[in-house]
Order: C-alpha cells, then sequence, then structure tokens
C-alpha cells in the first residue's frame, strides 16, 4: 500500500485514496453487449374445467383439457 507514493507526504487518508484512483486506475472491463431481456411470464390462470394452474396472457382451459376438447367431435 505505501509503495509508489506521491513525493509530497499525504497528511489525510483521502489523499491516499485520491491519488490511488487517479494515478493507478485499473484497465477498462472489456465490452460485453448487453444482455437480452428475459422472456415474458405470464400470469398464473386456473382451468375453468379442472381447477389446474397453468401460465397464460388470458384465462381459459390448461393444455390438457384443450386438448381433450379438440379431440371431441
Amino acid at each position: 500500500l505505501t509503495a509508489d507514493l506521491p513525493p509530497e507526504g499525504l497528511r489525510r487518508p483521502a489523499a491516499l485514496l485520491a491519488h490511488r484512483l487517479t494515478a493507478q486506475l485499473p484497465p477498462p472491463p472489456p465490452f460485453r453487449a448487453p444482455a437480452a431481456p428475459p422472456p415474458v411470464r405470464h400470469p398464473l390462470q386456473t382451468c375453468e374445467s379442472c381447477d389446474r394452474a397453468f401460465r397464460s396472457p388470458h384465462p381459459g382451459h390448461c393444455r390438457d383439457c384443450r386438448t381433450e376438447s379438440s379431440a371431441r367431435p
């Protein structure tokens, strides 16, 4: 910590910190592209037929009840 101090004496700890931050800054971090936004998480809905919880932007039937109703003639 005391190596490479400026020639004039330092009387305040803040001056030492200021010197270290101006004279010996670390290199900037490498550029990284911003991350993609996370996928949208829809709220939980309850199936109108079987009361199963599922994620959907709007209320309705769950996946199993939709396939059962479409399989029926």
